[in-house]
């Protein structure tokens, strides 16, 4: 009887959830449908009767995108082109010039040349701008014109280029470019590894694993892993790389997701390549995603010392969904979580400012690693040891987005000659002409200062009076004045920049890790920590 009663108490009960499940289910499907069906008449109407005469596929591709905007910036719409490149930068080959090429309205620039592909053959230099390919004006073309420069192997592309103010062409034969994930690894001294990981392409743990193997034949008791500037790649590499470091069945990711189906834990699968051996991993503003799986996911584990500076801060995960005629939906399905719970996120898309920019989480949670040390979620993942020339700020960031430090190491390289990256030097008289340099490019930015201070004048202009606002904007002129100051403030930080950029012109990337090895100041500081096995043993307790 009791049996009965309780059957037919549950019955209502899970036709009650269906139902109100199922209607909820119904209602978003009708929202969707509704929505879809108002924006193809729109869509109609709009080709059909608008004055001039539009471009449906300009329209439709300017629509998805503004629509996906209003996420997040890593939910994008992928046209067939956007696919093959996509599926090209996973790989870690293709078929074209051999350079790093940015893209501007008018023109594409030259960031940098690969050493002894057919860019570099050519001739071709960073600061070179690119206004024509083949007969094809780059001003003219709507879409990316570096696509322009890929072709099959073999094949030819001559190209129209300004150097300097002067006009220049050149013919550039392509080629197969194999893009490597581990672009150097070498000895720092006679016991202290060093390796570079500069993408996570699906050569990442392979090359990382081969990199390891072959330093330790060279008597290597401890390493260096360089995550610097990498930002990030395929998750299933970023386990697999943190497998060479920890056991098989280790967890390194929980993703969680609205989609039940997304919600996954990733452990490791494999044997490890080497559980004991000491481990510091560099990590600046611009180590992102598989790089902070990587990195969170050790200093969790207390299997290494974290050094550098607070990471980027991207926590979440993108998964490519097929759409119609070959063209793709990379969506945001979750967000993952080291191995501590931590989520790394630094900026929250879903709650902007007034001026509808996401805004950088402040409100840490602390978590503890393996270990008991204390750990904060919400900003990257913050090193165990902090490097001050790797640290990052809104002046540096002005440098770099404004091309200021790019520009400067363009005219540098035809004004400087050396033989060996060993007779690099960047002098006090050089810092002062960059000072100059930057001086004279007008570049602006705005401090947090600035900004609390433009509000206040702002909110308060019908309270404040005269004698206040002027006082409020002797303030800002003072504040504008003490940026240029900041150039000074910053040296040592402006000037890794320089030197990076700079020596890059002369010898390549190899020839700046081959710098690295004796100047720079996190290889030295790790190379000392390590060394020092008891200061490591206590960092990781």
């Amino acid at each position: 009887m009791k049996k009965l009663i309780n059957k037919k108490i549950l019955i209502p009960i899970v036709a009650v959830a269906f139902l109100i499940v199922g209607s909820g289910f119904k209602s978003d499907f009708f929202e969707i449908a509704k929505q879809i069906e108002i924006f193809t008449t729109l869509f109609k109407e709009l080709n059909m009767n608008y004055v001039d005469e539009t471009n449906p596929a300009e329209l439709m591709d300017s629509a998805i995108k503004n629509m996906l905007d209003e996420l997040d910036p890593y939910t994008r719409f992928l046209n067939e082109q956007d696919v093959e490149a996509y599926k090209i930068n996973n790989a870690g080959e293709y078929s074209g010039i051999g350079a790093l090429v940015r893209s501007y309205e008018s023109k594409l620039v030259i960031v940098e040349p690969y050493k002894d592909y057919p860019a570099d053959k050519a001739g071709l230099k960073a600061g070179d701008e690119i206004i024509k390919i083949g007969d094809i004006k780059v001003s003219d073309f709507d879409d990316n014109a570096s696509e322009l420069l890929k072709g099959s192997n073999n094949t030819s592309v001559n190209i129209t280029f300004v150097r300097q103010g002067e006009t220049k062409t050149a013919t550039i034969n392509r080629e197969g470019v194999d893009v490597d994930a581990v672009p150097f690894y070498d000895m720092i001294d006679d016991k202290t590894g060093y390796i570079v990981l500069s993408k996570f392409n699906r050569k990442a743990s392979s090359q990382t694993k081969a990199a390891m193997q072959d330093l330790k034949g060279k008597g290597a008791e401890s390493l260096v892993l360089d995550l610097r500037g990498n930002p990030g790649g395929l998750l299933s590499e970023a386990i697999n790389i943190t497998n060479l470091f920890v056991p098989k069945g280790e967890l390194i990711v929980t993703t969680k997701s609205k989609v039940k189906k997304f919600n996954q834990e990733y452990k490791t699968k494999n044997q490890p390549e080497d559980l004991d051996i000491p481990l510091v991993v560099l990590v600046n503003g611009r180590s992102a995603s598989a790089s902070e799986i990587v990195s969170g996911g050790l200093q969790d584990l207390d299997r290494a010392v974290i050094m550098g500076a607070r990471s980027f801060g991207k926590g979440l995960v993108q998964r490519p969904l097929k759409l119609t005629y070959g063209t793709q939906l990379k969506v945001t399905i979750s967000r993952y979580y080291t191995p501590s719970g931590r989520c790394i996120q630094s900026l929250d898309y879903w709650n902007r400012d007034h001026e509808g920019n996401a805004v950088r989480n402040t409100n840490f949670k602390e978590f503890t690693t393996r270990n008991g040390r204390k750990v904060q979620d919400g900003g990257g993942v913050m090193p165990d040891v902090e490097i001050t020339s790797l640290k990052s700020n809104t002046l540096m960031d002005a440098l770099q987005q404004n091309n200021i430090v790019f520009d400067f190491a363009t005219d540098f390289y035809y004004d400087h000659s050396f033989d060996t990256v060993d007779d690099f030097a960047f002098s006090e008289s050089d810092f002062n002409t960059f000072k100059t340099f930057a001086q004279a490019q007008d570049f602006s930015f705005q401090t947090e200062t600035e900004e609390l201070l433009e509000q206040s004048i702002n909110a308060d202009d019908h309270l404040l009076g005269p004698d206040v606002q002027n006082k409020y904007k002797d303030l800002l002129l003072a504040v504008n004045k003490g940026k240029i100051l900041a150039l000074d403030t910053f040296k040592k930080e402006i000037t890794k920049n320089l030197e990076d950029e700079i020596i890059k012109r002369y010898f390549y990337r190899e020839g700046l890790y081959q710098y690295y090895l004796k100047h720079d100041d996190a290889i030295l500081a790790a190379t000392a920590l390590l060394k020092d096995r008891k200061k490591y043993t206590s960092l990781l307790k």
